[in-house]
């Protein structure tokens, strides 16, 4: 199987869970939907390419280890909406205005608690199922040259250096990671023991878990879930 091997490196990085009310928090490992939405900005589709997007995430395998053990922080926004300035004025989004609709929701104090990981080195490694575009050459051109800058779950979350290493020959995604070296992490904290996460037909884990990470495209909204293994990796020095 051809992977590509992916390193995420970045001050904050954010892998959305399902978000409850105003609390956003973070899965410990990238989900699928956040994967496919940050491969289709590189390939520069945007919200309208429902069907791209769905097809993309239905291919898409992936596994991901922790080369750099992150902590966990949670970011506490707040505005007052009442205030003279905040007052009839709209969010633009895509250059068209969107006001705020009526209600005390409108004026109200507004607060959110937004979960990022600090800090940390995670190695990905992808690969694509069946037959169709976007092909694996096309993922790797895009991400050598993308078409929009890229993030790592949120806007601020903002990579430190390109996210490709490179493409890999094995028998699986899981095979591929373990293949890769560990990234040279210091000053920060190597983890005692490298905690992965990837697909169940790769191999048993200490333990599986269940993602509600597949995304409804056309309705931006969370449908389905997946279930994975999550263990330790031997990996390569």
């Amino acid at each position: 199987m051809e992977c590509l091997v992916l390193r995420f490196d970045a001050p904050l990085m954010s892998f959305g869970a399902v978000v409850v009310d105003e609390r956003n928090p973070t899965w410990r490992f990238p989900g699928k939907s956040m994967l496919v939405g940050l491969l289709g900005n590189a390939l520069g589709w945007d919200h309208s390419d429902t069907e791209r997007l769905r097809s993309l995430q239905a291919r898409l395998r992936f596994a991901v280890r922790w080369d750099a053990e992150p902590e966990l922080m949670t970011d506490y926004q707040t505005v007052d909406l009442g205030q003279d300035f905040m007052v009839d004025t709209g969010w633009t989004t895509r250059g068209r205005r969107e006001d705020r609709k009526g209600g005390s929701a409108a004026t109200r104090t507004h607060q959110r608690w937004r979960e990022y990981w600090a800090n940390g080195v995670a190695t990905v490694a992808i690969a694509l199922q069946g037959e169709g575009r976007p092909t694996l050459a096309d993922l790797e051109r895009a991400l050598q040259a993308p078409a929009r800058p890229l993030f790592i779950g949120r806007k601020p979350c903002l990579p430190a250096a390109p996210l490709l290493i490179g493409r890999r020959e094995a028998s699986g995604v899981k095979a591929a990671l373990v293949a890769e070296p560990l990234a040279m992490v210091a000053p920060r904290r190597r983890p005692p023991q490298i905690p992965g996460l990837w697909p169940l037909d790769e191999g048993e884990g200490t333990q599986t878990e269940e993602r509600f990470d597949h995304r409804e495209w056309r309705h931006n909204i969370h449908l389905g879930s997946e279930r994975y293994a999550v263990g330790i990796l031997k990996v390569a020095g």
